[in-house]
This record gives C-alpha cells, sequence and structure tokens, in this order.
C-alpha cells in the first residue's frame, strides 16, 4: 500500500433519497494524474470532493496511506490537500501575492516568515504569474486568475492537489497551457475534467463515472476506447496520427444522425 497516495474502499453518497456516488472503489498511486470524466450529473465533482475530504461517504471509507482521512484534523489535512474549485472568488482588490500567501496559513509557525516568502515567491514563478505579484486580482484575464488559485494551491505544499474542472470558462489556448503547467508539478493531482480532448495529453489514469457509479479505471488507452466513448458520452471517438509530431490525436464526434432519426427531425 505504500505506493498509494489515496484510496477509495467502496464508498457511497447519498443526500435526500438520491445516489450520487454509488460504491465506488479507487485506488491513486503517487505521482499519478488522475483524470474523473462523465457526463453531467455523472458523480464527478462529489467523488472529488469525498477524496479531497470535504465531503463523508455516507458509507465506506477513503484512506491516506494507512489513515482514514476522516481522522485528520483540518489542519492535517490542508497540510496534505490542496483544492481549487469551481466558485473559489477571491476579493478582487486583494493582491495577487498576497492571495498566494494564504496558502502558508495551514503551515504558520513551522517556518521562518523568510521562508514563507520564499516558498510563495516559488510558488509564484512556477505558475508563471511572478511578473504581476502586485496586481489585485480584479484586473486580471480568466486565466490568470485560474493561475493565481493554483500559485496558491503550489505555496501550500501538498501532497495531493485537487482541481475540479480547472478548465471552465478559459480559451483553447489557455486549458492547454494551464494543463500542461499542472502536469510538470511533479506532484499527486487529481482532476475533474469536461474537455475530453484534453484528458490523454494530461493525464497517466483516468476514472469514467456514468450514472454515478465507476465505470472505468486505468490508462487513457485502457479508458477512452471508442466502446467505453460511446456507451458514456454518446460519442465516436477516432485516433489520427499528429501530422508534424510523433503522437497520435484523439478527436471526439457526435455520430452522423441514422435515416430514421433524420426523418424524425425532419417532422418536428
Amino acid at each position: 500500500m505504500s505506493h498509494l497516495a489515496l484510496r477509495a474502499d467502496e464508498v457511497t453518497f447519498r443526500t435526500s433519497g438520491q445516489m450520487l456516488v454509488d460504491d465506488v472503489s479507487l485506488d491513486i498511486v503517487r505521482g499519478a494524474r488522475l483524470a474523473i470524466i462523465g457526463p453531467n450529473g455523472a458523480g464527478k465533482s462529489t467523488l472529488l470532493r469525498m477524496l479531497a475530504g470535504l465531503l463523508r461517504p455516507t458509507s465506506g471509507r477513503i484512506y491516506f496511506g494507512n489513515t482514514a482521512i476522516d481522522r485528520l484534523s483540518s489542519k492535517e489535512r490542508a497540510k496534505k490537500f490542496a483544492f481549487v474549485g469551481q466558485s473559489d472568488a477571491p476579493d478582487p482588490q486583494l493582491l495577487v501575492e498576497d492571495y498566494v500567501s494564504f496558502g502558508r496559513i495551514p503551515h504558520i509557525g513551522t517556518l521562518t516568515r523568510a521562508k514563507d516568502h520564499d516558498i510563495v515567491a516559488e510558488a509564484l514563478f512556477r505558475a508563471r504569474i511572478a511578473a504581476f505579484s502586485r496586481r489585485p486580482i480584479g484586473s486580471l484575464s480568466g486565466g490568470e486568475r485560474q493561475r493565481v488559485q493554483l500559485a496558491r494551491a503550489i505555496a501550500q505544499q501538498p501532497d495531493i492537489l485537487f482541481l475540479d474542472e480547472p478548465t471552465n470558462h478559459l480559451d483553447p489556448k489557455a486549458r492547454s497551457e494551464l494543463l500542461a503547467l499542472v502536469a510538470g508539478l511533479d506532484v499527486t493531482t487529481i482532476a475533474v475534467l469536461h474537455d475530453l480532448p484534453l484528458v490523454a495529453p494530461f493525464a497517466t489514469h483516468v476514472a469514467v463515472m456514468h450514472s454515478a457509479q465507476l465505470v472505468a479505471s486505468g490508462t487513457p488507452d485502457e479508458t477512452l476506447t471508442p466502446r467505453i466513448v460511446s456507451d458514456v458520452f454518446d460519442l465516436d471517438v477516432l485516433r489520427l496520427r499528429h501530422p508534424s509530431q510523433d503522437r497520435d490525436l484523439m478527436v471526439f464526434e457526435a455520430p452522423e444522425p441514422t435515416t430514421k432519426q433524420t426523418a424524425q427531425l425532419r417532422r418536428i
């Protein structure tokens, strides 16, 4: 078990009679970049929040090493886990550097102020936002704000980084750049992603959710197969050779409607 960063053991989450996550078991190895994918309402964000200790499973347990995460104090968990969510909304007047320094709060008293300052400076550099560390957050673009939130998480020095749809509302270039940045951090990462073409270039492992259940897990090649993509997303997947680089491309397309479906559409 020492190679595992996190382990979910038959976790379920139910609320108001609705099953949001149903009996999911999952092993996340150290150093992995796990993408959790699935259609809307599949249970992706609920599973992510349980893995991060932000939601307690209705049944089952989640382990960090050999310790159940519900036995960790909030301070201990904040030292081990960093979470970047969709709803994070820092005060727009707050300076970038000051916001990133919030990542040091779980470590207050463990290092000198000078060392904490150095860690914040390193986080700004690694997130490629050092040039505007003294700017207010409200003056930044959407992609820049996402990097600021990522820098705050880097400053936290977590063992595991959790990202809930980090590319939401970003343009295609900013999406690719952000995930490439995360991939270079050398930290175990668990991310909910909705943009399928970005999954294979980013992830070392993929967990596919559908109707609250884990229906597939493995490498991108093992999970982004024509059958799984068709069954879960109702899409076709094509593998094409990149024209100028030594790698394959995955193209996802809606299948052509059948003759019967076309006739029905014409009658509507």
